[in-house]
This record gives C-alpha cells, sequence and structure tokens, in this order.
C-alpha cells in the first residue's frame, strides 16, 4: 500500500465514480482501477460497491476513508513544517460566493506582491461545504459571515458592512430622503436561495422588527439579484463590497435610516493542522485589509 493508491481512493470516494477521478487525476481509467484493485486485494476485501453510473463506499471503504485522510495529512502537514520558509509554498483559501469574488481580487493582489513566491489557491463555495472541507484540512482557512456553526474550529472576526437596500430607478422609494425599514414592507424581495447565510441575515434583521419580508425569487447567485431587482421584480439588500463594485445606472443604493442591517465577515482555520508561516502571513493581512481600501 503506498501513497498514491491512497490518494486514488480518497479521489474516487469523493467524486464516487472512477471516471471524474481519473479525469481529475490526469491518469488513465484502466490504471486507476488497477490501483482501486491492488488495494482491495491487499485489504482482502472490497472498498466500492460498483453500481452503473457510480460508486459507493463499503463498509471497509468507510473505515479507510476516514484512516486514509489521517495518514495523508499527517504526511502533507510533514512536508509542509520541513520545507515551511515563511514565503513560499500554498495557501489554500475558501470564501463563499457573496465575498469572493468582491473582497478576495485587491487583497490577492496586494498578498501576491508581498509574497510574490506564494501560491494561493482560491475554493468558492457555500458555508456549509466549505466548514466541511476546512474540517477535513482540504482548505487552510476559509472567509465566512458569522455566525458560523462549527465546532473545533477557530474563528476570528475580521469586519462588519453594511447591507445596503437596492431598488429599480424608478422605483417610488427612490424618492424618499430617508428610508425606514417599515417603509419597504409592503414591497417583495428577491433573494438569494436558503444556501445562501446572506438571505438568512435580511431575513433575521427584519424579523427581529416584527417584518417578514415576502419572497418572490431566489437565485444562486449575487449578480443575478442585482439584475432582477433592475427588470422591478423585487428589491434587496446588497453588502456594501458588492455595490462598490456595481457601476451600473440600472439600479439605486440607499442606506436604511436607524438601526442599519449588517453582516459579519470573519476568517476560520482548523488549530488541529499545522498552520504553516505563510498561512499565519496570509491571516495577517486579512485582518489590516478592509473591502473599502
Amino acid at each position: 500500500m503506498d501513497l498514491d493508491q491512497l490518494r486514488y481512493f480518497l479521489c474516487v470516494a469523493g467524486r464516487q465514480s472512477f471516471t471524474r477521478a481519473a479525469v481529475e487525476l490526469g491518469i488513465s481509467q484502466p490504471a486507476l482501477s488497477r490501483s482501486i484493485q491492488k488495494l482491495e486485494e491487499e485489504l482482502g476485501q472490497p472498498v466500492f460497491e460498483r453500481k452503473t453510473r457510480s460508486v459507493v463506499l463499503t463498509d471497509a471503504g468507510v473505515l479507510m476513508q476516514a484512516r486514509a485522510a489521517q495518514v495523508l495529512s499527517i504526511i502533507d502537514d510533514t512536508k509542509a513544517e520541513i520545507t515551511d520558509d515563511g514565503e513560499s509554498g500554498r495557501v489554500r483559501v475558501g470564501a463563499i460566493p457573496t465575498i469572493a469574488p468582491y473582497f478576495l481580487p485587491e487583497f490577492l493582489r496586494r498578498f501576491s506582491v508581498a509574497f510574490p513566491k506564494s501560491n494561493v489557491i482560491v475554493q468558492e463555495n457555500v458555508t456549509d461545504n466549505l466548514l466541511k472541507s476546512c474540517i477535513q484540512g482540504e482548505i487552510d482557512l476559509a472567509i465566512l459571515a458569522l455566525p458560523i456553526p462549527a465546532k473545533y474550529l477557530d474563528i476570528e472576526e475580521l469586519f462588519e458592512e453594511e447591507l445596503l437596500l437596492v431598488l429599480p430607478p424608478d422605483h417610488p422609494l427612490t424618492k424618499n430622503e430617508k428610508i425606514r425599514l417599515s417603509d419597504v414592507e409592503p414591497y417583495p424581495f428577491v433573494l438569494l436561495d436558503e444556501a445562501h447565510c446572506l438571505s438568512d441575515s435580511i431575513v433575521s434583521f427584519c424579523r427581529q422588527r416584527s417584518f417578514q419580508p415576502v419572497t418572490v425569487e431566489r437565485t444562486s447567485q449575487l449578480t443575478m439579484v442585482q439584475e432582477l431587482v433592475s427588470l422591478s421584480h423585487g428589491i434587496s439588500m446588497i453588502p456594501a463590497m458588492a455595490r462598490q463594485l456595481d457601476q451600473s445606472d440600472r439600479r439605486v443604493y440607499r442606506s436604511l435610516s436607524g438601526r442599519k442591517p449588517t453582516r459579519k465577515v470573519a476568517v476560520v482555520w482548523n488549530p488541529y493542522r499545522f498552520q504553516s508561516r505563510l498561512v499565519k502571513a496570509f491571516r495577517d493581512n486579512l485582518r489590516q485589509h478592509k473591502p473599502s481600501e
């Protein structure tokens, strides 16, 4: 049993397909099948149940998956610790879709100037998936919005930003000098689907003020929310960092009067995994960077 076999096994287990795993690994499917077959021969029992279009783990495979992940994480952490010079290496960062395209590009540009030998890999996904990746050591850290439902992870708040009301240009509320939350109550909302925590923040803010927003449409992308608002499908609330990049005159942004809706952005990481000096430098730079800069 060698390390390549373990990596191949984990890839097949994660993709639930020999075909998809072979493509990702860059090897032929027959070569991948032979590697898994040798592993099963050594173990004396199958680790996968082969089905027509997919594979699923057997009981032995479930146990093997946990042990293989532990072995490889120890090897990877050991290599990283030995070669850690604080300047070169890889940083694997995850971010939710309502943060990644608005916050990371300028930050990564600055970080690459300060650490030209570094290699930053970005994974964009929803909160639950990023937390799993962080726990399993697939990423070094994740940039998310609070609250974060996770145990055994370290969490540090980075900053708080306002959620701005976004309206179509011809909306009657655009004539108001001040817009209260009660003013928007009669109007339907366009929100992200339930997998995105931004919608939870908006609904929670409204409910705390005895107001349940009526949602007429949901979508998976923040840019689509903005476009639907432009088409007068409804109104919404958008993070300030997303508004800063919106140069369109087809939308109008307003700050609510009184207590304003906000979200808190934080970085999380697994304290039980090795954190290189480069990863720590990445976190230090995150503390100093604000989306308005």
